[in-house]
């Protein structure tokens, strides 16, 4: 039976179930080394930012926490990566080696064989949508493809946590295993980008060993004024077109989860939108830091555990990224299955 289209036009995906891997140690960042080495003006930014410590591992790989996470969720759904149809990698920021495929890496440990195995990315925080985009895609596609898993494992591009002016990067990895049908419906799913701030951050790496790479802001007043105004135009737009496609009012929407970067980013969110940013992103930001793609799901699946979220409840899930991009995420919080 081929699966219904819903009223916007968008083809039915659902979260099946859904796995972390946040490494166990925590690190203050009052203790980051980093903070030796960095002016005055930085090092309060820094310490303003919010973020009170952050799970760290320098012995696991980005590959080894996307690992650990996906098979946390096809165990929570008592599923096998022998029957995935896809495997979707968001790439991290900084591979281990060039050339190699770290989506076929997690493919072999996974023994997921006869899935049809992928990468994508190349909008930080913002690459979680594409790869929910090329699911969907695949799914609507072929009608008997199998669950997809889209895997992320988030560690630091540079030698340093600490992103100025942005946030703290944290360790952990992510995995969602998407079905036709699940526990969270994502309903719809909007993104835009502008090339013109392509490189506003970026690490040199070439001509350089590990130790010294640093992230950098080409221009750090056109992050915080031009990209920051460009960002409150490009979201409210986004999000009165969502609402307006699915016929639905912001009364409608029982939560607004948005990425962590820091207690000022989510204040300037809720101003420029007109909205309330849900307590569980202030208090996942203070203890884990910005996690890259993975911090609204991790955010969104907080909230239900916490039953600040439930059956029947829609939430919207904000994201953005320095590179430019936007994207605004509809979902559907559907009947829980207990988990262990």
């Amino acid at each position: 039976m081929t699966p219904q289209v819903a009223e916007n036009g968008a083809f039915p995906v659902a979260v099946r179930s859904a796995g972390w891997c946040l490494p166990e140690r925590s690190v203050p960042v009052s203790e980051l080394p980093e903070l030796a080495s960095l002016g005055e003006s930085e090092r309060r930014t820094c310490l303003a930012l919010g973020v009170e410590s952050v799970r760290a591992d320098e012995g696991m790989s980005s590959a080894d926490l996307g690992e650990r996470a996906a098979r946390e969720a096809l165990d929570r759904a008592g599923a096998s990566a022998r029957d995935l149809g896809a495997l979707i990698v968001v790439e991290s920021r900084a591979p281990e080696t060039l050339l190699s495929s770290e989506a076929t890496r997690l493919q072999h440990l996974l023994g997921a064989d006869r899935a049809v195995t992928f990468s994508v990315g190349g909008l930080g925080c913002v690459s979680i949508t594409p790869a929910l985009l090329a699911a969907r895609g695949l799914m609507c596609a072929d009608r008997d493809l199998g669950d997809v898993l889209v895997v992320h494992g988030s560690k630091p591009a540079a030698a340093g946590r600490y992103r100025h002016p942005v946030t703290v990067n944290g360790d952990g990895g992510q995995a969602l295993l998407l079905s036709r049908r699940g526990p969270v419906r994502l309903l719809d799913i909007v993104q835009e980008t502008n090339g013109a701030h392509w490189d506003l951050f970026h690490v040199k790496y070439r001509d350089r060993p590990a130790d010294q790479w640093r992230e950098e802001c080409k221009d750090p007043s056109t992050y915080a004024f031009s990209l920051a105004m460009e960002s409150r135009g490009r979201l409210s737009a986004l999000l009165s077109g969502l609402m307006e496609r699915n016929g639905i009012e912001q009364a409608d929407i029982r939560g607004h989860l948005s990425q962590n970067l820091s207690m000022a980013g989510f204040t300037f969110t809720e101003e420029s939108l007109g909205i309330e940013i849900m307590p569980v992103c202030r208090e996942n930001l203070q203890q884990y830091g910005h996690l890259g793609p993975n911090d609204v799901f991790h955010n969104l699946y907080t909230a239900i555990e916490r039953k600040e979220l439930q059956e029947g409840d829609r939430a919207v899930l904000i994201n953005v990224s320095p590179v430019a991009a936007w994207s605004v995420l509809l979902v559907e919080i559907g009947p829980q299955e207990p988990t262990t």
